[in-house]
């Protein structure tokens, strides 16, 4: 494990500042993109081109009364909101932001961050659960089954990654990516793990734990106030997460395509400048992508999202591993 130092820690506190504003920016951009999409206005009226409606609706939330069921489990209740929002800031401490510019290089990292993934449907099943709602325990249950059935897909795909790299270091992914983007090496990898992504954000087309004309609400039925808002928070920040996840996996992280061809050798503070614009730049056009799929694909049916997840992208995953497996053995070397 790498050493920590100071400038890990203020590139950890700086990831941690942007996740955070990240969620709030995201918010603006989605109402203005689905106000273009639909050809309405979108918010404009909160300060200048509505750029304070963000501040605005956080304000509402917390002025707003905090309801807890009498029946329903407090602690837990309490707890649930907490789980998904920290698990997505705990991703940010293997992430490479530019070369060098990482909080801690684990050895273990891609392992580390598909652990830290797989905590966030806790908060989801247990706010269905503490809630004593049917109606929240059927959302619950659902995030249970359909994170479950997509993180396996998940998975194999980010594995696929690592029979090219040959380390379980996400700097060691990002670095590999220098002449060549994974994304042309592996494009069926990609396409998983990006339709695998959506589903573990619980986004459109994959929304079924909230379909609101089966479950009003789903698994925050039963949750206001800055509970609600907590829940709110963390859709977006794993929609920047996921975003930064495909960014570094399969889109050259913070390299230009074929970098290490033609692009000269650059001073350290200009090669740092470049490669956080051209990560912040690779993440930004996903988080747009997630909005632009939310606005114009509608839901799955359930039955249809267990059927992708188990009988279409795990099937495809486990034999895109083998293949990619067999070249680089018996072609490669």
């Amino acid at each position: 494990m790498a050493e920590v130092t100071l400038t890990s820690y203020i590139v950890l506190g700086v990831g941690l500042f942007m996740l955070l504003n990240s969620a709030a920016i995201t918010v603006y951009a989605e109402r203005r993109v689905a106000g273009l999409i639909q050809n309405r206005v979108g918010p404009n009226r909160v300060g200048p081109f509505g750029l304070l409606q963000p501040i605005a609706d956080v304000l509402k939330l917390i002025f707003k009364e905090d309801v807890t069921p009498d029946k329903g489990n407090k602690v837990l209740h309490t707890v649930a909101p907490m789980i998904p929002v920290v698990t997505a800031l705990l991703t940010v401490a293997v992430i490479p932001f530019g070369e060098g510019l990482y909080a801690t290089d684990i050895n273990a990292g891609v392992l580390y961050l598909l652990a830290v993934a797989s905590l966030g449907v806790y908060g989801v099943t247990l706010a269905g659960w503490a809630s004593n709602s049917k109606y929240s325990l059927l959302g619950g249950l659902r995030a249970a089954a359909q994170m479950i059935s997509y993180e396996l897909p998940l998975g194999m795909a980010v594995a696929s990654v690592i029979l090219f790299v040959g380390s379980l270091s996400v700097v060691d992914v990002a670095v590999a990516q220098e002449n060549w983007w994974f994304v042309f090496l592996n494009p069926v990898g990609a396409i998983i793990f990006i339709i695998a992504a959506f589903a573990e954000s619980n986004r459109t087309p994959f929304d079924l734990v909230e379909a609101e004309q089966e479950l009003v609400g789903g698994f925050h039925t039963e949750y206001s106030s800055m509970k609600f808002g907590m829940f709110f928070l963390a859709e977006y920040m794993h929609v920047v997460i996921n975003s930064m996840l495909m960014t570094t996996f399969f889109f050259g992280s913070y390299h230009l395509p074929f970098a290490g061809y033609w692009l000269p050798e650059l001073s350290p503070l200009v090669k740092g400048i470049l490669d956080v614009s051209v990560f912040t730049a690779k993440t930004a056009f996903f988080v747009f992508f997630f909005i632009w799929v939310r606005w114009t694909i509608p839901r799955f049916k359930y039955n249809q999202v267990m059927k992708l997840g188990w009988s279409r992208l795990l099937p495809i995953s486990i034999l895109n591993f083998f293949v990619i497996a067999a070249i680089l053995f018996f072609i490669v070397g």
